[in-house]
């Protein structure tokens, strides 16, 4: 799939929890690391695996080259490319996993990484390689803390995350100030409110629900510290649902939302029938062919948030408890996630550094006029500072729940409370089925 497309996923499908520990990764037999259980040192030398996911088809110059380099550096060393389709990734990390085939080095989202944890499958690397925390930024790195746990399983890799567009026009044409959009939820609510009613209803702000992230952005706390059971359901969480169902009952909101399958906002947005909507340099891109219209009054902001910190989104490299070759794979991994070709890869494709400092570069800063140029510069602003709300135990069914049950409150079928304290008391089931 689309790295933009993907890296913007809440989470990915879930991996089978039955996964066992035994055997080993595919690689060579010359470390001499400290194991799982201190840092992990030895020469860089020998055989490892590394595998992507769905990444050959577009970028296998990069990886090559990549490879290349590495190699060149690390004399004696090999690096066997492995690349997985996007269907069936998560069943076949699975199957690896079961047969002591994971390998050594592999690309993970936050959620795909938590059934391999539970297994003891992953090297904690803040024991593992304690240096290398400094080298990113602290969001993305905390973006990889398993459940209960403040150290990383992963090395970041690249993120992303969505500015908001919204029109001018319809703005203006509501008496709201095109120049102001909403920073916060209640500001969302008010200027929602104000355009309902000056259309009728026949105008929507927005056509989306409360996700696991708004409640985040809002200031709620999705799960305990022990990382036992979710906590969404708390009052803050309830005045936040309670803001989206007065936007749902004065027309402010798009009722088709509340469907579970309902992607249509984005046309809607299109074709000036909402004013906000989330999206990308490849939306900025449709606009300007199929939107004219929309395009000549568009407006760029951030997202909404009551915390101060945007939203991230993330993919990581993890290294697999199993290696035969750890100072191999971590020297890989770290390599391939280092400032330099972070940078490099975030030329070729739509996505952004997860490296201490690399969002200062001037391709990330200035703005030259491009629609590229112009939504990468205004979402790179909100990263350095940006957080991964989806807590990493928040599986695909776990969305839905959530959904359904706020579509309920949305509704009037039940109230805020009760909505959330279903949607948590299901979602807590999971967590131990």
């Amino acid at each position: 799939m689309q790295l933009a497309t993907r890296a913007r996923r809440m989470a990915a499908v879930v991996v089978s929890a039955g996964l066992v520990l035994s055997g080993c990764g595919l690689g060579g037999s010359n470390d001499s690391s400290a194991g799982t259980d201190g840092k992990v040192t030895g020469d860089v030398t020998g055989t490892i695996s590394f595998q992507t996911w769905n990444l050959r088809a577009k970028y296998a110059d990069y990886f090559t080259g990549l490879i290349k380099q590495f190699q060149t550096e690390h004399p004696g060393t090999t690096v066997n490319w492995l690349d997985q389709p996007a269907d069936g990734y998560a069943d076949k990390l699975s199957a690896d996993a079961t047969a002591g085939a994971l390998p050594d080095v592999v690309n993970l989202s936050p959620d795909l990484a938590v059934p391999l944890y539970k297994q003891k499958l992953l090297l904690d690397l803040d024991v593992a390689a304690p240096d290398a925390v400094k080298d990113y930024l602290p969001g993305a790195w905390q973006g990889f803390a398993m459940p209960g746990q403040a150290h990383s399983y992963s090395f970041p890799w690249y993120l992303n995350t969505g500015p908001w567009f919204y029109n001018k026009k319809l703005f203006t044409d509501a008496g709201l100030d095109p120049t102001k959009p909403p920073k916060t939820y209640e500001e969302l609510r008010d200027q929602a409110l104000v355009l309902a009613q000056h259309t009728n209803g026949a105008i929507a702000m927005f056509g989306q629900t409360p996700s696991i992230e708004d409640l985040g952005l809002y200031g709620v706390e999705a799960m305990n510290k022990e990382g036992t059971r979710f906590t969404f359901n708390s009052p803050k969480g309830v005045e936040l649902v309670n803001l989206f169902k007065q936007m749902y009952d004065a027309k402010a909101l798009l009722p088709e939302a509340l469907t579970a399958t309902y992607t249509g906002a984005g046309k809607k947005f299109m074709a000036q029938q909402v004013a906000m909507n989330s999206g990308s340099a490849y939306d900025l891109k449709n606009f300007r062919t199929d939107a004219p219209g929309l395009y000549a009054n568009i407006g760029i902001t951030t997202p909404m948030t009551n915390t101060g910190h945007a939203n991230m989104y993330l993919q990581g490299v993890s290294v697999s408890a199993a290696s035969k070759n750890k100072a191999t794979a971590i020297a890989f991994a770290r390599f391939v996630t280092n400032a330099r070709n972070q940078l490099a890869f975030a030329k070729i494709v739509t996505i952004f550094p997860s490296t201490a400092g690399t969002l200062d570069d001037p391709f990330f800063t200035e703005d030259d006029g491009t629609d590229d140029a112009r939504v990468r510069v205004a979402a790179a602003k909100q990263l350095a500072t940006a957080v991964n709300y989806t807590p990493v135990a928040f599986t695909d069914q776990m969305k839905t729940i959530l959904r359904n049950e706020l579509a309920n409150a949305m509704l009037g079928k039940e109230s805020p409370q009760a909505a959330l304290d279903s949607a948590a008391d299901q979602c807590d089931k999971l967590l131990t089925s």
